[in-house]
């Protein structure tokens, strides 16, 4: 079989939207379509060859490519089945690529056969913008059985069509370095935990003397790490238009920020410090994050390059009082076929493939947690080789309760817009937290129409 070179563009370390914060300027999304458009040229000759071999080129969209190891083995594994098939991954940067994606499906010449979907916004602006097929002739055609996604599909459908299908479904849990509570004499947190006692558990392991720095929590520039603690009370969204709720949890978050609980929140966006980089320094007690960061911890640890954080674990999302522990919020990764596609039936095989059962399988050979989930898949995921082995961590893996970060909607992208603004001025300290939210309550309430 003919070699393949997968091509990927620089990678960019800190992420945008739900779940990754919007950042960048028209310069970088320039850059970074211009960086694209070159990547996309250096290719032609890769596909000149795989055609003259009979074999049917797709291009995948997505991004960090080389911080997420599920890529290469679902290619793989697709590839090894089907001989005649090669896969392109095309890797846009996490920082903008939303924005580039939507920017490059809506201009000239984009050829991408499947795209990956990295949020609620970025997929309705893309439906908006009416660049992505819907997939339910496709399901109808093959019928396809959907009852394993757990009504996932459902919560994607827009005006009852669907246009993406889920592959991965992550979720909310709190990574703890293990060392750094031996070293503090602090006991390792619980799966019951809610955000007050979270707090003082940072608080201990904190040391803010010069040079011997120990941050007890670690939040990334997203807004999410802020809000989602005000969501998974199963009364509130971030589609409510009031934002009073959230009070509370910035208080707590900008306390442990004055006091050097944590790391100062315009720091880490001047210096865009990847989440991974900054637990894998080995001087952060704790760090709430994705279920999706699981199989890179286990992978960096095993390749050596992470070091003083191997002695990991994890434990339950902290909740809000009165709220049953095992609640958090969930996010689903989820592909989708451009209008434009070259290859549309081959891209949906490969749609099949990674988001059904054979797909599942192999995330969770990766410890990723697949959209469709079974006891088996969970299992496997426990059973990973650099998987924490303590019950904690297991435990960890069972949820209760699981919400959406933010529904499908219309006015999703621009109530996400206006959210991440006013989370920026309320951290970096332009706004206070009553400024910020009632600024939440105003601009959402007019995008709103309410």
């Amino acid at each position: 079989m003919m070699k393949k070179r997968i091509v990927s563009l620089a990678l960019a370390v800190s992420m945008a939207g739900s779940l990754t914060a919007c950042g960048g300027g028209a310069a970088k999304t320039e850059n970074k379509e211009t960086e694209a458009a070159a990547d996309t040229t250096a290719a032609k000759a890769e596909e000149t060859e795989a055609a003259a071999d009979g074999k049917t080129h797709l291009k995948w969209a997505m991004w960090d490519k080389d911080l997420t190891v599920y890529y290469k083995a679902l290619v793989e594994a697709y590839e090894k089945a089907h001989p005649d098939v090669t896969v392109e991954l095309v890797d846009l940067g996490s920082s903008d690529y939303s924005t580039v994606l939507t920017t490059q499906l809506t201009g000239n010449g984009a050829d991408f056969d499947v795209v990956s979907i990295k949020d609620v916004p970025g997929y309705m602006a893309l439906v908006n913008k009416g660049v992505l097929e819907p997939l339910d002739p496709y399901i109808e055609k093959d019928g396809v059985d959907l009852s394993g996604y757990k009504g996932l599909t459902d919560q994607v459908k827009v005006d009852g069509k669907m246009y993406e299908l889920p592959f991965k479904s992550d979720f909310w849990v709190v990574y703890y370095n293990k060392d750094v509570f031996d070293n503090a004499g602090v006991e390792y947190p619980t799966n019951d935990m809610t955000l007050e006692q979270y707090d003082e558990i940072a608080k201990k392991l904190t040391n803010t003397e010069p040079g011997q720095e120990v941050y007890g929590s670690h939040y990334h520039v997203w807004r999410s790490t802020v809000q989602m603690f005000g969501m998974i009370d199963g009364e509130h969204t971030i589609l409510d238009g009031n934002y009073d709720y959230l009070k509370p949890y910035y208080d707590i978050i900008l306390d442990e920020q004055e006091n050097g609980v944590c790391q100062d929140y315009a720091t880490l966006k001047t210096s865009n410090l990847h989440y991974s980089g900054a637990f894998s320094q080995g001087n952060v007690g704790m760090m709430n994050m994705g279920t999706w960061f699981i199989s890179t911890l286990i992978d960096k640890v095993k390749s050596g390059e992470y070091i003083d954080c191997a002695n990991w674990g994890i434990v339950k999302y902290p909740h809000p009082e009165g709220v049953e522990a095992g609640s958090t919020a969930a996010q689903i990764t989820s592909l989708s076929i451009p209008t434009s596609a070259p290859n549309k039936e081959v891209a949906w095989d490969f749609m099949k493939f990674v988001c059904g059962e054979e797909g599942a399988a192999v995330l969770a050979s990766t410890g990723n947690f697949p959209a469709i989930m079974t006891e088996e898949t969970m299992n496997t995921i426990a059973s990973t080789e650099g998987f924490p082995e303590d019950e904690n961590s297991k435990a960890a893996l069972e949820t209760v309760n699981l919400y959406l970060e933010m529904p499908v909607d219309v006015k999703s992208p621009e109530v996400e817009t206006v959210l991440n603004e006013a989370h920026d001025n309320i951290m970096a300290g332009n706004m206070t937290v009553e400024e910020g939210i009632a600024d939440m309550n105003e601009r959402v309430a007019a995008v709103l129409g309410e």
